[in-house]
Order: C-alpha cells, then structure tokens, then sequence
C-alpha cells in the first residue's frame, strides 16, 4: 500500500532508530507509518510488511475490540499508558506496556505515537510469584489442617473436671495459640492416691506443644511406674537436658499427690508459682517450690523436693501457671501471685465450679486485652 511519508517523520526516524524501545506511528486512519527496529526485533515482523496497515489486523476479533477502545481512550484524552500485548510472526503473543500520544502536524494530520516496552521477564517473574504464592497457600492450608489436628490431639490431653471418691476437681485450659505449651493432668496413681499436676514449657506454638506433649508422656510413664514426685522431677529434668540441650527451653511444674481418703497431699514444685492450699475462713496458704526450672541445670531438682500437707475436709488446693499470674491492667501493673491469691480468698466460698469461673474472670477483667499466654487452672476439693 502506497502512503506519503510526513516531512517531520523523515527528520525523526534517525532519533527513533536509536530508541531503546519499540516504536510504532500511525495515521489518522490507523495505517502504520512508521516502526523502528526495535519494533522488527520485539515482534518478528517487518517494516515491510506492517506499512500502511492497521496492526488491528493482527489481532483476534475480541482483541481487535479492546485495541479499538485503548484507541478511542488516546484519542479522548490526548495519551494513554496501557498494558497489552504484540502479536509475533510465530504466533507469540508478547507482553508490553503501551504509550500512546495523539499528536497533529504542521499541516493538520492526526497521528499517533506509540512507545511499546516488553514486558515479558516482569510477567515471566509475576507468574512466577503467582506460581509460589499458591504453593505457599497450600502449604499453609496443610499446615493449618495439621494445628487443627494437632490441637484436638492436645486438647484431649487435657485433664476434664472428675469426682474421684469423695475428692472433686475442676479443670480449665486455654491456649494462646492453636497449641500450647502448658498442659496439666488429674491421673489416678492407684485405688489409694490421685496426681494432679499442672506444666508450663516456655515459648509457645509448634515446638513448646511437642516438647509439653514428650514432658506429658514421661511424666505419665513415671507415674504409673510410682516413682516418688522427687525422682520423677530428677528424671523429666534428665530428659529434657539429654534430647533436648536447648539453653533457651525450660519448663515448670507443680504437682499434688492426694491419698482418696483427702488427709494427706505430697506436693512438689519446680520454679513454678506457687500452688495454694485453701481453707474456709483462713488466708490461702502458699505452697512454694522447692526446686527450681527444669530442663537448664543437672541439679536442678531439691534434695528435699517434696512437702508433705496434712489435709482437712472441705479443704481446697489451687494449681494454676502464669498465664494466670503474669497478667497486666490498663496501668501496667502485673497481676502476680498476691492477686490471685486475693481471688482465691473471695471464691473460696463459692460452689467448686463457680469458685473456678469466679477466679477467671475476675483474671479477665483485670487483664488488658486478650490472654497472651497459655492458661492453666485446676482446682481441687478434699
């Protein structure tokens, strides 16, 4: 097709060959007057064979529309700046982002220039993001399904509240995270004697769960073998410093032995806050540890690790970890021992249930905000 090449044009094309971008100049009519090389380059396709065409041509019917409407826009607005792409000789299709400016010439012509970057390696790189987004969101779908699981798996370790002879416990336990490392247990040793202990293992999530729930086995195996509360500290101490060696990972405990017949409780702790030990009309008792953390030191554990209590009936014992201590008001002030202590006094009235209810809430209204660690809490009735 024959066309007049523009006086101005003739004088440009030299500027415009040295372009790093393609190039594209057509007339009032859509016809290509002028590609530059860069454009051959980008598409495959020559200035021969593209002059005095539409590249509309080139397109499908249903691209050929949104080309016209990219048209319509440049031709309303004065310029335009879109993503689309280059139909190639082979087929391709090459994603660019398109620059259009209407332009009129000294003789009154309309033109339009279009500056065309390829933009394939940022879609290349885009798919590729899309690509590992996906795979990240299915494997956080699977990871999810798998704390679900994992939180039913620790949620039926929890102790559930029971009557045992004419011994009562009530029990509560929440984490933070879908799990937690706290963990707690109400185990029957024999026909005569009932633990109840309660575990707090540091950190939270994955790795404070699966060491809690390695800590949840053995003190059970130690149970059931009748190891006396002072060895069973030793060996828990010697496990986690054995398989684990972690200088950051500790854990705290405290746990009560409880003849059926509620006169006598062994009691043992190791760097947990203190249990208390509740009698109607009197100041709640502290029931301190003797031996400190477990999991750092070789020694950890007491020589004289356990006390024992004698016990009256009606009396109440109070085990709970610092997701109930280490709480903090609207002021910054730390709820601590001496706060739950002063709970534990105004419910000591209360039914064994209702005393439980009373203390966590009266936790939660002095908390500001949600719990930020896991909570434990277990009482008991003798």
């Amino acid at each position: 097709m024959e066309f007049a090449k523009p006086e101005w044009l003739e004088q440009m094309e030299v500027i415009l060959e040295t372009l790093n971008e393609g190039v594209l100049i057509s007339d009032d009519c859509d016809h290509v007057v002028f590609v530059n090389s860069v454009f051959e380059e980008m598409t495959g396709i020559s200035r021969a064979d593209i002059l005095g065409r539409d590249p509309a041509e080139l397109y499908s019917p249903e691209d050929h529309l949104v080309l016209q409407e990219l048209r319509r826009k440049t031709r309303q607005m004065g310029r335009s700046t879109d993503e689309f792409y280059l139909p190639t000789r082979a087929g391709g299709r090459l994603p660019i982002v398109a620059s259009a400016r209407s332009i009129e010439d000294p003789d009154g012509r309309s033109f339009t220039i279009v500056s065309l970057i390829d933009i394939s390696e940022q879609k290349a790189a885009e798919q590729g993001l899309r690509t590992a987004n996906a795979q990240l969101e299915k494997r956080q779908k699977e990871i999810e399904e798998d704390l679900v699981l994992a939180a039913r798996v620790q949620q039926s370790l929890a102790p559930d509240s029971l009557v045992w002879g004419g011994i009562r416990v009530e029990t509560f336990y929440h984490p933070v995270r879908t799990i937690g490392g706290d963990f707690g247990l109400v185990s029957p040793l024999d026909e005569d004697h009932l633990n109840i202990m309660v575990c707090d293992v540091s950190g939270h999530g994955i790795a404070s769960a699966l060491i809690a729930n390695r800590i949840y086995s053995e003190t059970m195996a130690q149970l059931n073998a009748g190891a006396p509360l002072g060895d069973m500290l030793r060996q828990l101490n010697h496990l986690v410093m054995q398989n684990i060696g972690n200088s950051l990972f500790f854990f705290t405990l405290s746990i009560a032995r409880v003849d059926r017949n509620g006169k006598r409780m062994v009691f043992a702790g190791a760097g947990h806050p203190p249990a208390m030990l509740v009698r109607p009309g009197a100041e709640p008792r502290l029931l301190e540890s003797r031996s400190t953390v477990l999991g750092t030191l070789p020694d950890a554990v007491d020589a004289e690790s356990a006390v024992e209590v004698q016990l009256d009936a009606g009396d109440r014992i109070v085990l709970y970890t610092d997701g109930i201590t280490d709480v903090f008001d609207s002021k910054g002030r730390m709820l601590g021992v001496a706060g739950v202590q002063r709970f534990v006094r105004e419910t000591a009235m209360l039914p064994l249930n209702e005393m439980k209810n009373a203390i966590l809430d009266r936790v939660a209204e002095w908390r500001e905000g949600p719990p930020t660690d896991d909570i434990s809490l277990i009482l008991v009735e003798v």
